[in-house]
Order: structure tokens, then C-alpha cells, then sequence
């Protein structure tokens, strides 16, 4: 099976995300697995309007279709084919808004657009050889730039066991030198604790250039 055909397989397992969230929006940001959760877009320290967004792993598009809503322009890029078509079935009426079906390092190795934010929720970050993926990242990062990814932290036995190898687990003090031997500064690490009930944490991870 490749990994097309994988992911693919994947996402139409995953349940759509709601209409609206427990504050009534239809737009939000969830950095976490966890329905109305943890932090939103505020982690990113500066006004999104007009800047360029780019989300390696963009999925059904929910979290960017969110960033375009605040003015900035957005390309979501996720290696599973149904991705694309619910993205643009759900926020294709959005302005600034695209999406693309391909693997993150194909995007990164052939596109020549440059990105002022960089973010991966559970995506491609957490999915594919830093030491492959950051350097191509890095190249497509306007100064100044933030990247921000997230997942579960290093040692989680929270996802199915036939996914546990295809992640690059790494720790906080990992990712650190990771970020910083591939040209990212001002790397900020954070550990979301999960909502009563839930066992599995969250791992935040902010590193501008």
C-alpha cells in the first residue's frame, strides 16, 4: 500500500469535525486532539492578517480555513486525495484559501513560494525525518518567519500500535537541538496537559528564523 493509499485509508476512519465548537464559532484553531482545548492561534505572537500560512498536513483543512477567516493567505498540503476534496467541499467559499494533494517534502523541494508561518498539527513534523524535512522548511521561511507543530509527546501509547513506527518521536530537549542545527531560533517547547478524564498530553513546539 503506499502512502497515499495509507493516509487516505486513515483519514476516512477520522469522525468531521463539528459545526461549531462549544463557543458557538465555525472557525477555529485546535493545536490538541481534544475538543475545545488548550490553546488557539494567540501561541503564534503576532497579527495573521496578511501573512502567508503554510500547514504541512492540513487534513480536512478545519484549522487553516480558520487563519484564512483572520486575513492571512493559506496553502494546506496533505498526501491523502480525499484530504483535498473535503477541504475544498467544506472552505472552498473561502478567500486565500488553497489546497494541494502531495507529500510535504515534494512541496517543499519543488515550490518557490516563501512562508511567513509554518505550522504541522499532528502532520508531516511529526511523520517525517527532521533532519530531511527542517532544512526544506527552513529554506521556504521568509526572516522573522515562526514554525509551529504539535503532537503526542515522545513515548505515547496513545495512537494504534501500526502507527507508532512511522513517527519521529523526539523529546523537548530533542527537538531543541534538531530546530537549532537546522538554522530555527528562539525555540519555545511546551507540554499541554490533557482534559480531566483524558491521559494523553499534548506536545507544543514554536522555533522562529
Amino acid at each position: 500500500m503506499s502512502l497515499a493509499e495509507t493516509w487516505d485509508r486513515f483519514a476516512k476512519e477520522r469522525t468531521p469535525r463539528r459545526a461549531v465548537n462549544a463557543r458557538g464559532q465555525s472557525t477555529w484553531l485546535n493545536w490538541t486532539q481534544y475538543p475545545d482545548h488548550g490553546p488557539d492561534e494567540g501561541v503564534l505572537g503576532t497579527p495573521l492578517a496578511g501573512l502567508k500560512v503554510l500547514e504541512l498536513g492540513s487534513g480536512n483543512g478545519d484549522n487553516l480555513a480558520h487563519l484564512a477567516t483572520l486575513g492571512a493567505t493559506c496553502t494546506g498540503v496533505d498526501v491523502a486525495p480525499s484530504r483535498e476534496a473535503a477541504a475544498r467541499e467544506r472552505w472552498g467559499h473561502l478567500p486565500g484559501l488553497d489546497f494541494r494533494t502531495t507529500e510535504a517534502v515534494d512541496y517543499l523541494a519543488t515550490e518557490a513560494a516563501t512562508f511567513d508561518v509554518v505550522l504541522s498539527i499532528f502532520g508531516a513534523v511529526w511523520f517525517v525525518d527532521p533532519d530531511m524535512l527542517l532544512p526544506l522548511v527552513r529554506a521556504r521561511m521568509n526572516e522573522g518567519g515562526t514554525l509551529a507543530f504539535s503532537h503526542l509527546p515522545a513515548g505515547s501509547q496513545e495512537l494504534k500500535p501500526g502507527k507508532a513506527g512511522m513517527r519521529h518521536d523526539r523529546t523537548p530537549e530533542e527537538w531543541t537541538k534538531l530546530l537549532h542545527r537546522h538554522g530555527f531560533t528562539g525555540v519555545r517547547t511546551e507540554i499541554i496537559e490533557p482534559p480531566t478524564g483524558q491521559s494523553a498530553a499534548t506536545m507544543l513546539i514554536r522555533a522562529t528564523v
